[in-house]
Protein backbone atom coordinates (compact mmCIF):
# COMPACT_ATOMS: atom_id res chain seq x y z
CA UNK A 1 0.00 0.00 0.00
CA UNK A 2 1.01 3.56 -0.68
CA UNK A 3 -0.25 6.44 1.42
CA UNK A 4 -0.42 9.92 -0.07
CA UNK A 5 -0.84 13.10 1.95
CA UNK A 6 -1.42 16.44 0.27
CA UNK A 7 -0.68 19.75 1.94
CA UNK A 8 -0.56 23.36 0.89
CA UNK A 9 -4.14 24.11 0.00
CA UNK A 10 -5.35 27.58 0.93
CA UNK A 11 -7.60 30.48 0.05
CA UNK A 12 -5.76 32.97 -2.13
CA UNK A 13 -6.53 35.90 -4.38
CA UNK A 14 -6.60 35.80 -8.15
CA UNK A 15 -3.08 36.23 -9.52
CA UNK A 16 -1.41 34.64 -6.50
CA UNK A 17 0.79 31.58 -6.52
CA UNK A 18 0.52 28.44 -4.43
CA UNK A 19 2.55 25.28 -4.10
CA UNK A 20 0.95 21.98 -3.20
CA UNK A 21 2.95 19.09 -1.79
CA UNK A 22 2.24 15.38 -1.80
CA UNK A 23 4.24 13.07 0.41
CA UNK A 24 4.18 9.35 -0.32
CA UNK A 25 4.84 6.71 2.30
CA UNK A 26 4.42 3.01 2.70
CA UNK A 27 5.37 0.68 -0.09
CA UNK A 28 6.99 3.16 -2.44
CA UNK A 29 8.89 2.43 -5.62
CA UNK A 30 11.48 4.69 -7.10
CA UNK A 31 10.05 4.43 -10.61
CA UNK A 32 6.35 4.89 -10.09
CA UNK A 33 4.36 7.77 -11.44
CA UNK A 34 2.69 10.54 -9.50
CA UNK A 35 0.10 13.00 -10.60
CA UNK A 36 -2.36 15.71 -9.67
CA UNK A 37 -6.05 15.88 -10.39
CA UNK A 38 -8.64 18.39 -9.30
CA UNK A 39 -12.36 18.36 -8.76
CA UNK A 40 -14.56 21.41 -8.58
CA UNK A 41 -18.06 21.27 -7.02
CA UNK A 42 -20.50 19.54 -9.32
CA UNK A 43 -17.80 18.62 -11.82
CA UNK A 44 -15.88 15.48 -12.65
CA UNK A 45 -12.35 14.92 -11.46
CA UNK A 46 -9.97 16.24 -14.08
CA UNK A 47 -6.33 15.64 -14.84
CA UNK A 48 -3.87 18.42 -14.03
CA UNK A 49 -0.33 17.08 -14.33
CA UNK A 50 1.78 13.97 -13.90
CA UNK A 51 5.41 13.01 -13.68
CA UNK A 52 7.24 9.80 -14.32
CA UNK A 53 9.72 9.46 -11.49
CA UNK A 54 11.65 6.98 -13.59
CA UNK A 55 12.21 9.14 -16.66
CA UNK A 56 11.41 12.59 -15.32
CA UNK A 57 8.93 13.11 -18.15
CA UNK A 58 6.08 15.44 -17.31
CA UNK A 59 2.55 15.62 -18.62
CA UNK A 60 0.06 18.46 -18.40
CA UNK A 61 -3.44 19.21 -19.39
CA UNK A 62 -3.03 21.66 -22.23
CA UNK A 63 -4.98 24.52 -20.70
CA UNK A 64 -2.81 24.61 -17.57
CA UNK A 65 0.62 24.14 -19.08
CA UNK A 66 2.65 27.27 -18.51
CA UNK A 67 0.90 28.20 -15.27
CA UNK A 68 1.26 24.93 -13.40
CA UNK A 69 4.50 22.98 -12.92
CA UNK A 70 4.91 19.51 -11.47
CA UNK A 71 8.18 18.40 -9.93
CA UNK A 72 9.41 15.66 -7.64
CA UNK A 73 12.16 14.69 -5.26
CA UNK A 74 12.65 10.95 -5.50
CA UNK A 75 14.75 10.77 -2.37
CA UNK A 76 11.95 12.37 -0.37
CA UNK A 77 9.10 10.58 -2.15
CA UNK A 78 7.48 13.95 -2.60
CA UNK A 79 5.86 15.63 -5.56
CA UNK A 80 4.91 19.30 -5.82
CA UNK A 81 2.51 21.27 -7.92
CA UNK A 82 3.52 24.90 -8.38
CA UNK A 83 0.52 26.96 -9.42
CA UNK A 84 1.02 30.50 -10.68
CA UNK A 85 -1.34 33.25 -11.80
CA UNK A 86 -4.22 31.50 -10.13
CA UNK A 87 -7.73 32.17 -11.37
CA UNK A 88 -11.10 31.71 -9.67
CA UNK A 89 -11.77 28.78 -12.04
CA UNK A 90 -8.82 26.97 -10.46
CA UNK A 91 -10.89 26.61 -7.30
CA UNK A 92 -11.20 22.90 -6.56
CA UNK A 93 -10.08 20.09 -4.33
CA UNK A 94 -6.69 18.97 -5.56
CA UNK A 95 -5.84 15.28 -5.30
CA UNK A 96 -2.50 13.56 -5.49
CA UNK A 97 -2.38 10.20 -7.22
CA UNK A 98 0.20 7.47 -7.71
CA UNK A 99 0.52 4.50 -9.97
CA UNK A 100 3.16 2.02 -10.97
CA UNK A 101 3.77 3.65 -14.33
CA UNK A 102 2.47 6.33 -16.67
CA UNK A 103 -0.20 4.60 -18.72
CA UNK A 104 -1.43 5.61 -22.13
CA UNK A 105 -4.57 7.02 -20.61
CA UNK A 106 -2.84 8.81 -17.74
CA UNK A 107 -5.43 11.59 -17.88
CA UNK A 108 -8.17 9.26 -16.73
CA UNK A 109 -8.67 8.99 -12.96
CA UNK A 110 -9.32 5.26 -13.12
CA UNK A 111 -5.81 4.72 -14.48
CA UNK A 112 -4.35 5.67 -11.11
CA UNK A 113 -4.05 3.24 -8.23
CA UNK A 114 -3.53 5.31 -5.10
CA UNK A 115 -5.12 8.59 -4.03
CA UNK A 116 -4.68 11.15 -1.31
CA UNK A 117 -7.52 12.71 0.61
CA UNK A 118 -7.33 16.02 -1.25
CA UNK A 119 -6.54 19.59 -0.32
CA UNK A 120 -8.81 22.57 -0.95
CA UNK A 121 -7.66 25.45 -3.11
CA UNK A 122 -9.95 28.46 -3.26
CA UNK A 123 -9.15 31.42 -5.48
CA UNK A 124 -11.14 34.58 -4.85
CA UNK A 125 -11.58 37.30 -7.44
Amino acid sequence: QVQLVETGGATVQAGDSLRLSCAASGRTFSNYAMGWFRQAPGKEREFVAAISRNTGNTYYTTSLKGRFTISSDNAKNTVWLQMNSLKPEDTAVYFCAASFYIGTYYYRPNEWTYWGQGTQVTVSS
